[in-house]
């Protein structure tokens, strides 16, 4: 799957089934699902779960919260554009 496949999934009533736990948790933001997105992120004690925890942070405007996450991902503190940082974080998860 790619970013625009990935990102179109997002119509559809229910994440792909392949998706790891990182894209799900994305695939639940881009929804507006935040609650399950960040509870998907919680639960995947990685460096991938901590990046994505870190987004969902800066999403929910808790900055201090997501500079913890992005330490615990071995990421700089992200100021990008939300919507940038959410494809640069996608794009990471479906190359592995």
């Amino acid at each position: 799957m790619d970013l625009q496949d990935f990102k179109a999934s997002v119509q559809n009533e229910e994440a792909p089934a392949e998706l790891s736990t990182g894209l799900q948790a994305l695939w639940h933001d881009a929804k507006g699902n935040w609650d399950t997105a960040h509870t998907l992120s919680q639960d995947t004690p990685d460096p991938v779960g901590a990046w994505v925890h870190a987004y969902l942070h800066r999403v929910e405007g808790d900055e201090s919260n997501a500079g913890h996450w992005y330490k615990r991902a071995g990421k700089d503190h992200s100021s990008a554009d939300l919507a940038v940082e959410w494809e640069e974080i996608a794009t990471a998860l479906l190359a592995l």
